[in-house]
């Protein structure tokens, strides 16, 4: 089961490197949407030969299926919004199927920019603590004009305009990089492979929440869950507010 899962994670990372390559070059130097879509394969442990396969085809230096990005929007249980972004090598039968999840939980498909006015871009990054302190984080983000700095248990979440993305996450990476290099030096530490970031992507953050409770709220985690595990959704992103204590 796990390997399952596994397995679904790599597929649905492979076709966003596969899409990224196709539209801007497999250089991820210069194509900076393809360089967030290796640090996410790295961060899921994707295998590095899967990860250039995945560039050949976009590039087509290998022979691959043509994808198409769509965005799907729609109303939830509980009137929560919903928006659905997926990548596919047929929109009819990603379409249908969809929709056929949605009805089946209790939710309809919108019509274009029927929720998306009701929900923002923003980019999230998250560090983690062993790579910086609190400080060092907010001085780097803040310079960059980053919007909020969260601080948790093991990282900091750095959110911040669209538009800004870009330039918080060089000056994070700055950080970073910096950091694990002069530990490298001073311990004698073997180059240090790992992602640079927990987290880094632009989502839909929703600009308001909608409070669910009972079965309602059952009924949207449940619905959530199956268009995740749908073979061609990248990302759901909803404003509903359910409480924590809520399980299917």
């Amino acid at each position: 089961m796990a390997d399952a899962k596994r397995g679904k994670i790599f597929s649905k990372l492979a076709k966003y490197i596969t899409v990224a390559a196709r539209h801007g070059g497999g250089n991820p130097l210069d194509n900076l949407r393809l360089r967030y879509a290796i640090d996410q394969a790295r961060a899921e442990s994707m295998p590095k030969d899967s990860i250039e396969r995945a560039i050949k085809k976009g590039t087509g230096d290998l022979q691959g299926a043509e994808l198409v990005e769509l965005v799907y929007e729609g109303i939830g249980p509980g009137g929560c919004s919903l928006i659905v972004e997926v990548l596919t090598d047929n929109r009819n039968r990603t379409g249908g199927e969809i929709r056929n999840i949605l009805e089946k939980h209790g939710a309809s498909m919108g019509k274009a920019n029927s929720v998306l006015w009701k929900f923002v871009r923003q980019g999230n990054i998250e560090v983690s603590t062993a790579d910086a302190t609190e400080e060092e984080v907010f001085e780097a983000a803040i310079e960059a004009e980053a919007e909020n700095i969260e601080s948790a248990e093991s990282s900091y979440l750095v959110t911040t305009k669209a538009d800004d993305f870009e330039t918080v996450r060089n000056a994070l990476q700055k950080l970073v990089t910096a950091k694990r290099s002069k530990a490298e030096k001073r311990w004698g530490e073997a180059e240090d492979d790992r992602p640079v970031f927990l987290r880094s992507e632009i989502v839909y953050a929703p600009l308001n929440g909608v409070h669910i409770e009972g079965d309602k709220a059952r009924q949207v985690i449940t619905l959530v869950e199956n268009l995740e595990d749908h073979e061609d959704v990248q990302n759901v992103f909803s404003d509903f507010d359910i409480p924590e204590n809520i399980s299917v």
